[in-house]
């Protein structure tokens, strides 16, 4: 496989990654296309092997995150009807849904998976970075704010009159007053 190939796999599975409740996964109809099985397949290996699907690896979606995800993307319209609740793999339980279906593809498809994953974090940590950045940035320019103000304030203070009369300067010749 190419360099082009991988990224274009890697793209590819970058765009069926959603969030739920505040996890990036991949739903079962589309890791099922993935690795080349049907959905009812997939869902089966894994409710044969639930010990191997912990809450942090796989859970079931409720009605409602259902019928979002069936409102907010076309591709998930053929669930309408179905009364079975999708399940939500996050990284790793892809990657555990590719050892207990142990087909080729899977194993292969698998990686990319992984792979999209990582460069999603990467690019989410990567914000964070620049995010931080920024507030420090912000912070230091409050700062000078401040410092500018100071420095007008007294430029304002020497050249605004003095509210007492200036004292004449010299000297006073015998009898001159004042």
């Amino acid at each position: 496989m190419t360099e082009s190939d991988t990224l274009t796999s890697i793209a590819r599975i970058e765009s069926i990654i959603i969030s739920v409740r505040g996890r990036k996964v991949i739903v079962d109809a589309d890791l099922a296309r993935l690795y080349g099985v049907t959905t009812a397949a997939l869902n089966q290996a894994v409710r044969r092997n639930a010990p191997r699907f912990p809450p942090d690896f796989a859970f079931t979606l409720t009605a409602q995150e259902k019928s979002e995800l069936i409102t907010n993307c076309d591709r998930f319209r053929m669930m309408k009807h179905s009364a079975v609740l999708p399940i939500a793999f996050t990284e790793f339980g892809a990657t555990m849904a590719a050892n207990v279906l142990n087909s080729d593809e899977a194993v292969q498809t698998s990686v990319f998976i992984v792979r999209a994953f990582f460069k999603m974090r990467n690019m989410l940590s990567a914000g964070m970075e620049i995010g931080q950045k920024l507030s420090a940035l912000e912070r230091r320019l409050d700062e000078h704010d401040d410092s500018i103000h100071d420095i007008i304030a007294a430029i304002r203070e020497l050249t605004s009159p003095s509210p007492h009369p200036a004292r004449k300067i010299g000297f006073k010749a015998d009898g001159e007053s004042g």
